[in-house]
């Protein structure tokens, strides 16, 4: 029940997420209820679909364990350091400086990196659906801003390497609230020692 609800909340999540990425469908949406209308419609959306994710995954973990694969504990290792650069870059797309010039969507890359870094340590298929379909969208979301002729959201000023400095400083402060306070008490799985 838990795997399916979690399934049906990453369509709703990581779907109207998509649905931004193609671009005249969205103008007609947008012309047909209006900007304010599609921004609370995709808020709306948004919040339901992580909410059954959010759900769904935690019913799994509690009922319905299914193990694929068992990673070696180095792998648990390898996840906890790539989870500082991952937040570090989420950090980067709204604080802009030299990260974000470079990478352009550091968002996609710390998702991509967060995605792929927990596929090392989870060989549950709950874990591996969750994780893959992130490292999915991220991966098929970069291509299409190829492809595409805007930016896909309003522009942020950018700034220099003091940005960058502050970037990584509020990251590494977020890493480590995620770590030892909310990746124990929401997930319930402690980051160090498991």
């Amino acid at each position: 029940m838990g795997l399916l609800v979690m399934i049906l909340g990453l369509v709703l999540f990581l779907g109207v997420h998509t649905l931004t990425t193609q671009r005249e469908l969205r103008n007609q949406i947008i012309a047909s209820v209006g900007e304010g209308g599609y921004k609370i419609a995709y808020a709306l959306a948004s919040v339901a679909g992580l909410a059954l994710i959010v759900w769904g995954f935690a019913h799994y973990r509690a009922t319905g364990w299914i193990d694929v694969w068992v990673p070696p504990v180095a792998f648990k290792h390898i996840t906890v350091a790539l989870m500082l650069p991952a937040v570090i870059l989420v950090v980067a797309s709204y604080i802009r400086g030299r990260i974000y010039t470079t990478l352009k969507h550091p968002m996609l890359a710390g998702v991509k990196l967060w995605a792929a870094a927990h596929l090392l340590a989870n060989g549950d298929l709950g874990s591996i659906i969750l994780f893959g379909s992130f490292l999915g969208w991220a991966v098929f979301d970069r291509i299409s801003l190829k492809r595409r002729g805007d930016a896909g959201a309003p522009p942020i000023p950018v700034g220099g390497p003091a940005n960058d400095l502050i970037a990584i400083a509020v990251g590494v402060v977020a890493y480590l609230a995620l770590a030892f306070a909310f990746h124990p008490v929401v997930i319930g799985v402690p980051v160090v020692g498991a």
